[in-house]
């Protein structure tokens, strides 16, 4: 998979693969990432890259031409690469999105600074906009990296296990169930017995009870986007009437005791 990010800190974006994970995925061959800095095609003597926007108003945008020069060197650089543009107006980067663009042999990412770029770009070079959500960056760097360290974990052989990627959170719509590792007993807090136990089928079942549970408690609006199995609605049910024993519990206890 290879990647080729325009922007003015190419040296920022290109460190990625110089440390973890990334790192050798790059050595092995299986990433590379390359920055393409519109300032290299500034003609003024300061090497001008951004200007005022048309309308007035704060802040400075980057400039046309430099910028599209930069696009159109990584175009011959990267020429299958659909152009992505790091924008908070994008479709929100999530793992069906990661695991879409991970099926394409390269990508070309339009980090934008100042207050963005000229409408005009987007309209002749963007293929699609993404945006990591609904915050504001002081430039698209940041996420052009977190979009290419997502990307890049579901590229065959980055990763020691490729299943490590394929049980990652959202990878099967819900948020990760909990780990443990050694040792066994932690003052006093002990890993559940069902983790112990080497029963595959048990451990599973586990596993997504416990996936449902997080993602009922912590990210509801995941089960507006997914039809349940029997299982897994099984599973809720089971969740909620637990929660609502407990509700009732709290309820119903004694007016008497101290409330703290």
């Amino acid at each position: 998979m290879r990647f080729g990010v325009v922007t003015l800190f190419p040296e920022w974006v290109e460190q990625l693969t110089s440390v973890g994970v990334l790192e050798r995925a790059s050595q092995n061959g299986l990433i590379s990432v390359t920055g393409f800095n519109p300032r290299d095609h500034a003609t003024d003597n300061h090497r001008s890259v951004d200007d005022r926007p048309f309308g007035g108003g704060p802040g400075m945008l980057m400039q046309v031409d430099t910028t599209e020069a930069a696009i159109i060197k990584a175009r011959e650089a990267l020429p299958n690469a659909p152009v992505v543009y790091l924008s908070p107006q994008g479709r929100a980067l999530n793992q069906p999105l990661v695991q879409e663009l991970a099926r394409l042999p390269e990508l070309i990412l339009l980090a934008g600074r100042y207050e963005g770029i000229d409408e005009r770009l987007v309209d002749e070079h963007v293929d699609l906009e993404v945006s990591l959500g609904d915050y504001v960056l002081s430039g698209g760097e940041l996420g052009a990296m977190v979009l290419i360290d997502a990307v890049s974990r579901m590229v065959p052989g980055v990763l020691g296990d490729q299943a490590s990627a394929e049980q990652d959170s959202f990878a099967a719509h819900w948020l990760d169930c909990p780990h443990f590792t050694r040792p066994v007993d932690y003052r006093g807090n002990t890993v559940p017995e069902v983790l112990r136990s080497g029963h595959h089928g048990r451990i599973e079942a586990w596993r997504l009870q416990q996936s449902l549970e997080r993602s009922w408690d912590r990210r509801p609006d995941l089960f507006e986007r997914k039809r349940l199995t029997t299982t897994e609605l099984s599973m809720i049910n089971e969740h909620l009437s637990t929660l609502e024993k407990a509700s009732t519990t709290r309820d119903g206890k004694n007016d008497e005791e101290p409330d703290y």
